[in-house]
């Protein structure tokens, strides 16, 4: 979406981005297996792979991967991070211009970056590069909004300081977006719970990987920053907190 400039508009993150944010459940990864009958003879393009959380969780499992993805910090923060893995290759490129040869791939996944992408133009370009009834999987950590004193405190902080918090947080599909999407393909849906245990400094690193938080010398950062410690220090149990997530997935072919 160039007009939030997308593949850009982490590149002063990349620092916290690798440290503080989430990876996925297993669980995922054995779903698409249980249920969708991947397996790690199966080649791999994560699209919009960032700094490479989700391509590690495959090269785990032994597959072969190759993250795409457009902006050169991050994508030189992943082949820093996995380049000992064989199966490894990152390439420049981004959701409907992969650069990637026409029926070359099993599955192509997109971890947390779908909303980013032109829907339209994307399907098309995921089409190409499938091989016959190769499958497509998308899936983000959807953050909890209720539920604790913390989470409510933390949505509540974002809605005051976060420079284009709401239309960012709008572009993530719904159940029913994304069954269309996929069309007369669709597979499936699934949905685990998620989370991480923080304490201060890993939360305000979790707040600062985010493209709509702030950044220091703007006048919303440090009171933003002085609100995330007054929200810490009221919610914390022995010094951290939980930040809960329910990670969806959506499969399905695209021919």
């Amino acid at each position: 979406m160039n007009d939030l400039h997308s593949t850009a508009r982490f590149s002063d993150r990349v620092d916290d981005y690798v440290r503080y944010r989430p990876d996925y459940p297993s669980a995922l990864l054995d779903w698409l297996q249980r249920e969708q009958g991947i397996d790690a003879g199966w080649r791999v393009a994560d699209i919009g792979a960032g700094t490479g959380i989700s391509s590690k969780m495959f090269l785990d499992a032994g597959y072969h991967v190759t993250a795409v993805e457009p902006n050169a910090p991050m994508r030189a923060a992943a082949e820093q991070w996995l380049h000992a893995y064989d199966g490894f290759k990152a390439v420049a490129g981004t959701a409907d211009a992969t650069g990637l040869a026409g029926a070359s791939m099993d599955l192509v996944t997109v971890a947390q970056a779908f909303h980013w992408f032109d829907e339209k133009a994307t399907r098309h370009e995921f089409a190409r590069i499938l091989r016959p009834r190769g499958l497509a999987a998308i899936w983000w950590n959807s953050r909890r909004l209720t539920g604790t004193r913390f989470l409510e405190g933390y949505e509540a902080l974002l809605q005051t300081y976060g420079t284009d918090y709401t239309s960012v947080a709008e572009r993530y599909a719904d159940d029913a977006r994304m069954r269309a999407w996929f069309g007369a393909g669709y597979r499936g849906s699934a949905s685990f719970e998620h989370g991480q245990r923080l304490d201060f400094d890993a939360l305000r690193g979790r707040l600062m990987s985010s493209s709509y938080a702030p950044q220091a010398g703007h006048p919303k950062h440090e009171p933003m920053l002085h609100a995330l410690r007054e929200l810490f220090d009221a919610c914390a149990e022995r010094g951290t907190i939980s930040f809960d997530y329910d990670t969806r997935i959506f499969a399905g072919h695209l021919a």
